[in-house]
């Protein structure tokens, strides 16, 4: 399965959360499986996303199997778990810790082609992923949004330093050599 990270501000705009909706869920329908971090925000709308869109989604814990964290998303890994998998390096009882988010990030961004950073403030969670993805050899592509706009300020940078320019889930395919993927996957 080809796999991509979607990862942004927990603290999520209008519009993060359509733009994040909008290019999962058409990711969702080409057959890429959606990796995220189950965190509120962005994290969860992709998850919610995928799933609405009857595809597959991948959260990776920072805690224990057992410590579902926020606890507001318990019932979103429920549904993960039916279509995906839950999985985290901690074992069970591990309950989330500051330091365990990095971990955690670099696992979601290990098991995936890229990581599209779709809101994002410059010293972010999300930008500790984009630039763990860089050193794993990873794409890393990011949703450009107001040069006003706080959460849009590591975003915005990622694409001066080179990341790819998202505008649609097109872009994604093309950028990860991917555009043939569900026609590939239904013969």
């Amino acid at each position: 399965e080809w796999c991509l990270a979607v990862v942004g501000a927990r603290r999520a705009t209008t519009y993060g959360r359509q733009i994040t909706e909008e290019i999962v869920t058409d990711l969702a329908r080409n057959k890429i499986t959606t990796v995220s971090g189950l965190a509120r925000g962005i994290d969860s709308i992709a998850h919610h996303s995928a799933l609405e869109a009857g595809g597959r989604t991948i959260a990776v814990l920072g805690s224990g199997l057992d410590i579902i964290y926020p606890g507001e998303n318990t019932n979103l890994a429920q549904r993960i778990t039916e279509h995906g998998a839950l999985i985290s390096e901690y074992p069970l009882g591990t309950k989330p810790r500051p330091e365990n988010f990095p971990r955690r990030n670099r696992v979601m961004s290990g098991l995936s082609l890229g990581v599209l950073v779709t809101e994002a403030g410059k010293t972010s969670g999300a930008m500790i992923t984009a630039h763990l993805a860089l050193e794993q050899n990873r794409e890393v592509l990011a949703i450009p949004g107001s040069i006003l706009s706080a959460g849009s300020s590591g975003t915005n940078h990622l694409i001066q330093e080179g990341a790819k320019l998202v505008s649609s889930y097109s872009d994604i395919l093309e950028e990860l050599n991917l555009t043939a993927v569900a026609h590939q996957m239904e013969v």
